[in-house]
């Protein structure tokens, strides 16, 4: 299971809005507990470096800077998101082939129904793909 504070949902739609036409992207930070859920904690939107509708490249500046306030909060990096502008939420081969960290979440944010937007969160390992349940918690 996946928990996400709902005002950190709202800021990565809303980085991903502004962004628009072009993809948007960032870090996840919080904790895991024994059971394997993850806590969202906070959500980094950063910059995509590739400024393309189609792929991203996270900024490595802001990259740095995120894992550096996630480490003095006592969290650790969960993964990273992106939006699709208009693609399902769910990876595309792009996505899979450069998914390299298994223990990563990804999360992706389809905007292709502009009043309805969709998350989805996932594990990639070896090009198998599981979806994980989000839970939106107040926050």
């Amino acid at each position: 299971m996946i928990y996400l504070q709902l005002r950190e949902y709202e800021k990565l739609l809303e980085h991903a809005l502004q962004c628009l036409p072009e993809e948007a992207c960032g870090l996840i930070g919080g904790s895991q507990d024994d059971l394997g859920n993850s806590y969202i904690e906070k959500v980094y939107p950063l910059e995509n470096t590739d400024h393309s509708e189609e792929h991203f490249s996270l900024d490595p500046g802001g990259q740095l800077a995120a894992v550096k306030e996630m480490r003095a909060n006592g969290w650790k990096p969960l993964g990273n998101w992106h939006s699709h502008p208009a693609s399902p939420s769910r990876p595309s081969e792009e996505d899979i082939r450069l998914a390299y960290d298994s223990s990563a979440l990804y999360l992706i944010l389809s905007l292709m129904e502009r009043g309805a937007p969709v998350l989805n969160a996932f594990r990639i390992e070896g090009g198998h793909v599981e979806k994980k349940e989000i839970r939106y918690i107040q926050g």
